[in-house]
């Protein structure tokens, strides 16, 4: 009769098993949604496509033409304004919800819904809301400040206004992620520095943020990297209009791969704008991880 392996050895490839099992779904979905079409995206920014075909091997030209390209640098500068328009005012107003939901605990279902609904409308259906309020002659907000603008097709208030639609529309996600960082902190914290007399802002100061600092940190980095990937609102409330002011990255990479049909160039887009937002994330991190450290 054969002899089985038996010992520490065995048992830990054993308990190694069901991780492995249960990691499997995950790691085939990142094979074959992620990794697996940016490497065919690679290939093909190295080459001379249309949306149809495969082309001739170009190498890096396509590289060294997107560097040289003013449209691009130009829909880079308009992602980098809005999520300068964004990415801070979602985290700071995500948190105020929080504890305003946190603080008002007999009214905190109805807070927590009313903030959060807007993040479950179809952003068809945001756009729709949002170009009705932003009309300029029968539009809910001309009416509240007795003005008559063109907001969507004005030159200087067209992204920011894109980009307040968005923070209403997206907030409550942030308020979700810091109502569970609030969640998490300890109540004897605060009923001890109670007793020693804390009220306010100091508890604010001392044990809610020190505790929200790593949430803080995560929702910053998740913020940047969705402000980045903005698309569908400057699509469909102002086609990169007015005079490709609010024309991003993305939609810029659509309009040469589907307008243009030079799908290696908007492949070679795809790939030079993903190495930015990932060397911006990282470096978002590591800085919120710096600060962390110099203030613990």
């Amino acid at each position: 009769m054969a002899d089985f392996p038996t010992g520490p050895g065995s048992a830990r490839r054993g308990e190694g098993l069901p991780a492995a099992l249960l990691l499997a779904p995950f790691v085939l979905a990142f094979l074959l949604f992620f990794l697996l079409p940016a490497l065919a995206t690679f290939h093909m920014s190295l080459t001379e496509s249309s949306p149809t075909r495969t082309g001739a091997f170009v190498g890096i030209a396509n590289y060294l033409a997107l560097a040289e390209d003013p449209s691009f640098w130009a829909a880079l500068g308009n992602t980098f304004y809005f999520a300068l328009l964004t990415v801070l005012p979602l985290a700071a107003l995500g948190l105020l919800m929080a504890l305003l939901v946190h603080r008002f605990t007999r009214a905190a279902g109805w807070l927590q819904g009313a903030f959060f609904l807007p993040y479950l409308l179809p952003i068809s259906v945001m756009t729709l809301i949002a170009g009705w309020m932003l009309q300029p002659s029968s539009g809910v907000v001309n009416h509240l400040l007795g003005v008559q603008r063109a907001w969507l097709a004005d030159l200087t208030w067209a992204m920011p206004s894109v980009a307040i639609a968005t923070i209403w529309w997206t907030v409550g996600f942030n308020m979700l992620i810091f109502l569970a960082g609030l969640r998490n902190i300890p109540r004897e914290l605060y009923e001890a520095a109670a007793l020693d007399g804390a009220r306010g802002l100091a508890l604010f100061r001392h044990i809610t943020w020190p505790a929200l600092r790593p949430v803080a940190g995560m929702a910053l980095v998740l913020q940047l990297i969705a402000s980045m990937k903005i698309f569908g609102q400057t699509y469909l409330l102002t086609a990169g209009g007015p005079f490709n002011t609010t024309r991003v990255t993305l939609h810029y990479m659509v309009e040469t791969a589907f307008t243009q049909s030079d799908a290696g160039y908007a492949a070679a887009i795809a790939m030079a704008f993903m190495a930015i937002v990932a060397a911006l994330s990282l470096a978002q991190a590591g800085l919120v991880r710096w600060l962390g450290r110099r203030q613990a």
